[in-house]
């Protein structure tokens, strides 16, 4: 009986030795900061995983159609991994409506939604932020990045009340202070609204002005 005994326990020993527990899957999940935005306004969400593996997560963005974005790779190094989004939600490119995120990371998924609902926010387009790079390198001056301002921003964001000709587009100066603030909006640290108020005042107080001096020869 003794030798029998000890047998038994040779094997319940020998099965944990042999076959360790399945370890817990890795699990991904979205946190959104909203689930409702509006024009104008930026998406943000979180990816939270449970385990770091050295994969990315990769990232669908598509609407109630089905119609998404192509995937969109994101580094994961920490268990929380924020994601802003550089471009503001505008009218001409995004039309109302629930969208959905889809993830994957390490073999898991999740999917979360949030609705873009009207307003009457105006933004500032995207394309204005490759006239502010190309202005903060300094491969155009102040009056092309004013006249691209005239061009292609709502009058009721910013509004320029003098119009913007060859005479004066090189007599037109704007504080070097102004390229912090530039780089806070290209980053999304200020709203449009933030950046058009700092435009209109130097607009409104004539620091941003044609130089009539240079223009007339004086």
């Amino acid at each position: 009986m003794k030798l029998r005994t000890v047998i038994l326990a040779i094997i319940v020993i020998s099965s944990f030795t042999f076959f360790p527990p399945a370890s817990a899957e890795s699990s991904v999940t979205i946190i959104m900061e909203k689930t409702s935005y509006s024009y104008c306004e930026r998406l943000f969400y979180i990816i939270e995983v449970s385990e770091i593996t050295g994969e990315s997560a990769t990232i669908h963005i598509r609407d109630e159609s089905g119609k998404g974005s192509s995937a969109i790779p994101i580094e994961i190094t920490n268990l929380q991994t924020p994601v802003p989004s550089l471009i503001a939600f505008e009218k001409e490119m995004f039309p109302l409506g629930k969208y959905f995120i889809d993830v994957e990371y390490a073999d898991s998924k999740d999917t979360t939604e949030f609705e873009l609902v009207d307003s009457d926010n105006i933004c500032i387009p995207t394309t204005i932020s490759q006239f502010l790079i190309e202005w903060l390198y300094e491969n155009i001056s102040d009056g092309y990045l004013m006249d691209a301002f005239q061009k292609y921003i709502d009058p009721k964001l910013i509004s320029i009340p003098f119009e913007i000709n060859e005479e004066n587009i090189h007599e037109i100066d704007i504080p070097d202070w102004v390229k912090n603030v530039a780089y806070w909006w290209i980053q999304g640290g200020i709203s449009d609204k933030d950046f058009a108020q700092v435009m209109n005042y130097l607009i409104d107080e004539k620091i941003i002005y044609p130089d009539i001096k240079k223009m007339s020869g004086i």
